[in-house]
């Protein structure tokens, strides 16, 4: 998240006597490019669906490492100064938030817990459309599978192209064997491309939870 939060809180407490005693309200995770990733900008990528954490991973790594990337990715954006991302899309996107988790007071249970505004969430939805409209520009007619790769897709992921029991012809599941192939491809390249921005980056990980 582009804002920051107060990190750290210190009360007065008396027991048998004054003595000052710390308060986490927030822990700095990772600092990337200068900037920071906090633990409540975990929980809110989480508690907002914007991040899928995968059964077997530890959720605040999964996390802190996604959001280190779309650190990465948006320093290497301000670079470049991509063109703003239309307002009725970022409405639409909104939207959707709102439809998934419940507006009303579900909303604003989870703003009141992750400390954003909506004002915040819009603009942490804004960054996503760039980040998509530049990968977008950048990677996305760039890979043309070739006939075998499509083959061996289609023939390597059964599962996928199985419809009531039954394997569709490979005739009729080529557009999707083909997505999916163009879609590795893609992902493959965005991973390079991510590993050589953090290669150019100062990352520094500052907490590591446990195991």
């Amino acid at each position: 998240m582009n804002v920051r939060k107060i990190l750290l809180s210190v009360r007065l407490v008396a027991l048998c006597g004054f003595r000052l005693q710390a308060e986490i309200i927030d822990r700095i995770l990772a600092t990337v490019g200068g900037g920071l990733v906090l633990q409540s900008d975990v929980r809110a990528v989480v508690r907002f669906g914007f991040v899928e954490v995968p059964a077997e991973r530890n959720a605040l790594q999964w996390a802190m490492d996604r959001l280190i990337e779309r650190r990465l990715m948006l320093i290497e954006l301000d670079r470049y100064g991509p063109p703003e991302p239309d307002r009725a899309e970022i409405d639409r996107r909104m939207h959707a938030i709102d439809e998934r988790i419940g507006s009303g007071e579900r909303m604003e249970a989870i703003l009141r817990e992750t400390g954003l505004s909506v004002e915040q969430l819009r603009l942490y939805v804004r960054d996503d459309l760039r980040i998509d409209a530049y990968i977008q520009q950048r990677f996305g007619a760039t890979f043309q599978p070739t006939e075998d790769d499509i083959v061996a897709y289609y023939r390597n992921h059964p599962a996928e192209f199985t419809r009531d029991g039954n394997v569709v012809p490979f005739a009729q599941a080529r557009d999707d064997a083909r997505r999916a192939v163009m879609a590795q491809l893609r992902d493959a390249a965005v991973r390079e491309w991510l590993s050589g921005l953090r290669r150019r980056t100062e990352v520094e990980i500052l907490y590591l939870p446990p195991r």
